[in-house]
C-alpha cells in the first residue's frame, strides 16, 4: 500500500470512530479478580465509568459491596460475585454466572494476589525459617490465582474467537526486591506466564484474543502498607524511604494512575498489542540510583 493510501486509511478510522470512542466501554463486560481490593475496586469504577458492564470477584463479597457503594452512580453498573481463585470449580462456576449474567465476556483482569508477613524476611524471621504454608499461599495465590480465571474465562473467550486478559505483574518481575521471596518470584511467573498465554491464545484459538500485563511499581496498598509505612506513627519505614529515594517521580503510586494504561491495554486503541509488561513505576525500573 502506497504511503498516501495508507495515511488516508489512517485519517478515515479516525474519522470513522475517533480516537476517545476507543475508549468507550459501553456494550463490554469485564471481570476483575480480586475487585474488592484497593485497586481492583479502583479500576472496577474507572471501567464502570467508561460505560462498562464490571463483574467484581472476590473471595469477600461484602467488601466487594462496600466497593460498589463507594462508586456512587458508576455502581449501579458494577455486580458483586463470591470467588475463591484458588479454586478451579469455585472459579468455573463464576464464569458461568458472569457470562450468563452479560451474555459474553469482553475482558478479564486477574487482580488478585499479594504477599503476607509470614512470608516476609525479617530480623525475627530469617529466609531459612520461612515457614512452607506461607510461602505456598503468596505463590498460589499470585500465579494459580491468575492461571485458573484464565483457565476458565479464556476458555469462553476462545469459543467467542476474542478478549482480552490484563494481568497484574509488579515490580518484582523486573528486579526482585529484599525480604519478599515467594511473592517476587511468583510475580516473575505471572510475567513470564503473561507472555506464554498471549502467544498460545494467539496461535491456537484467535489473534483477536489479547494477553498482556501491567506492572505497579509502589502503591500503598494493605499488602505493603506494614513494610512501607510504620504502624504506630504512619512514618515512612527506612524500606519506604530508600523506595522513594530510587523513584525519580519521588512519590508512591496513586490507583489513578493505574487508569490510563488500563483502559488502554483492554480497548481497541491497542488491538495490535500483546505479550507486554507495562511498568507503571514514577520511573523505578529506570533508575540505576546514580
Amino acid at each position: 500500500m502506497a504511503g498516501t493510501e495508507v495515511a488516508g486509511a489512517v485519517q478515515q478510522a479516525w474519522d470513522l470512530a475517533g480516537l476517545t470512542k476507543m475508549y468507550d466501554f459501553t456494550g463490554k463486560s469485564v471481570a476483575i479478580t480480586g475487585g474488592a481490593g484497593i485497586l481492583g475496586a479502583e479500576i472496577a469504577g474507572a471501567l464502570a465509568g467508561c460505560g462498562a458492564d464490571v463483574a467484581i470477584l472476590d473471595v469477600n463479597p461484602d467488601a466487594g459491596k462496600a466497593a460498589v457503594a463507594r462508586m456512587g452512580e458508576h455502581g449501579k453498573r458494577v455486580s458483586v460475585f463470591q470467588c475463591d481463585v484458588l479454586k478451579s470449580d469455585s472459579v468455573a462456576k463464576v464464569a458461568e454466572e458472569v457470562t450468563a449474567r452479560f451474555g459474553k465476556l469482553d475482558c478479564l483482569v486477574n487482580g488478585a494476589g499479594g504477599n503476607k508477613p509470614q512470608a516476609t524476611t525479617s530480623p525475627d524471621l530469617k529466609f531459612f525459617d520461612l515457614p512452607t504454608d506461607a510461602l505456598r499461599w503468596v505463590f498460589e495465590l499470585n500465579i494459580l490465582g491468575t492461571i485458573l480465571p484464565s483457565q476458565a474465562f479464556g476458555k469462553a473467550m476462545a469459543a467467542q474467537g476474542y478478549g482480552t486478559i490484563l494481568n497484574i505483574s509488579s515490580m518484582n518481575a523486573f528486579r526482585p526486591l529484599t525480604r519478599i521471596p515467594a511473592y517476587s518470584a511468583a510475580k516473575a511467573a505471572v510475567s513470564n506466564f503473561t507472555q506464554w498465554l498471549a502467544v498460545h491464545m494467539a496461535q491456537e484459538y484467535s489473534p483477536r484474543i489479547r494477553v498482556n500485563a501491567i506492572a505497579p511499581g509502589f502503591f500503598l496498598t494493605n499488602q505493603n502498607r506494614f513494610l512501607l509505612t510504620d504502624k504506630e506513627t504512619g512514618e515512612l519505614t527506612a524500606r519506604g524511604k530508600s523506595i522513594i529515594a530510587h523513584t525519580p517521580m519521588a512519590r508512591f503510586g496513586e490507583p489513578s494512575d493505574l487508569f490510563g494504561s488500563v483502559l488502554w491495554l483492554l480497548s481497541p486503541a491497542a488491538e495490535f498489542v500483546t505479550g507486554v509488561v507495562v511498568p507503571i513505576d514514577g520511573g523505578f525500573s529506570a533508575y540505576s540510583g546514580v
